[in-house]
């Protein structure tokens, strides 16, 4: 009997978490521009799911799974926020005619467009609350009532809210700049790069500190070099992949293209360093959705702006 209850329990479970990892994106969209960083933001969404992992045995509802990891990111990333020191008090207004209808209309529309495109970090110059409002509504597309539940606020509220941070977003917009600003390239992040592109993998395996870090996400964490040395070991099996040095969100990054040819870089790498070693490796490539919004700016002869990766 007890077979076959815990069978349903597995069951149950791998379902759950197969919604959450289909949830990953979106949720991602809108932890990223929260944060106002898109790795800031997939730190937010692992730590969402591996909650999630914890309490899944006590959630009955699988439909309530969506709202309830929206409301344990969108909780993380406040404590993020907080401890840095940038919340933003905002007073409140008396609420705007603010549209929800299934269709929105002209002015609606162009209000929303105009969310999508602004780049991930210039949320960050909103209030908290106009910026979680308008992510949820204009990048989202959540209806009113549900981001009033989500943030504990009565639906004139998250229209008072959504019409501020709207004006406020356009002149965001109208005065930022165009396009970041290139930056040199370390000569650790070159070496590394030259060293992956010539495939010298014990040439990397020599980079690595006895006490190095890979983090893919959905997948353990490796410690140590000789753990980590199958990275590259890995890497050597698949063909035409091609390293670019990159900044995004003032962290020098890498840009990994599947194939030298691709237009756009596929995902990235992040890696930090200690007196001339590796110390952490931070592979992206299974959330590609992480580069989709980011402002990557390539160096050398490929170097400009990717956006909408």
């Amino acid at each position: 009997m007890s077979d076959g209850r815990d069978a349903a329990d597995g069951a149950r479970r791998t379902e759950l978490m197969a919604v959450a990892e289909q949830l990953r994106p979106e949720l991602h969209r809108y932890c990223a521009r929260l944060m106002g960083s898109v790795i800031d933001g997939e730190d937010i969404v692992q730590d969402a799911l591996t909650r999630a992992l914890i309490a899944v045995d006590e959630m009955q509802d699988i439909t309530m799974l969506r709202a309830w990891l929206f409301r344990v990111a969108h909780n993380r990333a406040l404590d993020m926020l907080r401890s840095r020191a940038t919340r933003a008090a905002e007073p409140m207004d008396a609420a705007e005619n603010v549209a929800d209808d299934s269709a929105p209309d002209a002015v609606e529309m162009m209000m929303r467009d105009e969310a999508i495109r602004t780049a991930v970090s210039r949320f960050t110059e909103l209030p908290i609350l106009q910026r979680s409002i308008i992510i949820l509504k204009d990048v989202l597309d959540e209806p009113l009532a549900d981001i009033a539940a989500l943030l504990d606020l009565t639906v004139d509220s998250v229209k008072a809210h959504l019409a501020r941070g709207r004006a406020r977003l356009a002149e965001i917009n109208a005065t930022a700049e165009v396009q970041p600003a290139t930056r040199p390239t370390s000569e650790v992040v070159a070496r590394y790069v030259s060293l992956f592109n010539q495939r010298d993998w014990d040439g990397l395996r020599a980079l690595l500190a006895d006490d190095v870090r890979l983090h893919q996400s959905k997948h353990p964490i490796r410690v140590g070099s000789a753990d980590v040395g199958l990275f590259f070991s890995i890497y050597a099996r698949m063909d035409g992949v091609w390293l670019t040095p990159a900044w995004l969100e003032d962290r020098e990054v890498i840009a990994v293209f599947e194939n030298r040819g691709d237009a756009k870089p596929n995902y990235i790498m992040w890696l930090t360093w200690r007196d001339g070693r590796i110390s952490f490796i931070r592979d992206y490539r299974y959330v590609r959705y992480v580069v989709a919004d980011a402002e990557l700016v390539l160096a050398d002869a490929v170097r400009g702006r990717c956006d909408g990766i």
